[in-house]
């Protein structure tokens, strides 16, 4: 249960750092980014039921990358204080997909 609070976290830090570095992604406060968090994960994990792991934002490639810009671009639409441009969708997926690279498999609950 703590890793799973601290991944939510540690995603909400991350789509406020995207937030200020991608025009067209803006997140109003922390409380915004931790639901956003939560609402990117769901989406993420109806995608990921629907279409199978290879289209999930996890997945690999340029597929996993417009999931996950989807995504990103949908929760904009659930997220009060959330605002994503389709243009900013895409940037901060790609900004995103480089700061996983850089995150431990373990706090990604992956296992891999």
């Amino acid at each position: 249960m703590l890793g799973t609070i601290v991944r939510f976290v540690v995603s909400a830090l991350v789509l406020m750092f995207v937030g200020l570095l991608v025009p067209g992604f803006t997140v109003s406060g922390f409380w915004t980014a931790l639901l956003a968090a939560v609402v990117i994960a769901l989406l993420g994990w109806a995608v990921e039921a629907l279409f199978g792991r290879n289209i999930s934002p996890y997945g690999r490639g340029i597929v996993g990358f417009i999931s996950s810009a989807v995504v990103i671009y949908a929760a904009g639409w659930f997220v009060p204080g959330m605002r994503v441009t389709l243009l900013g969708a895409l940037l901060a997926s790609l900004i995103i997909g480089i700061i996983d690279l850089f995150v431990p498999t373990e706090l990604r609950g992956t296992g891999r």
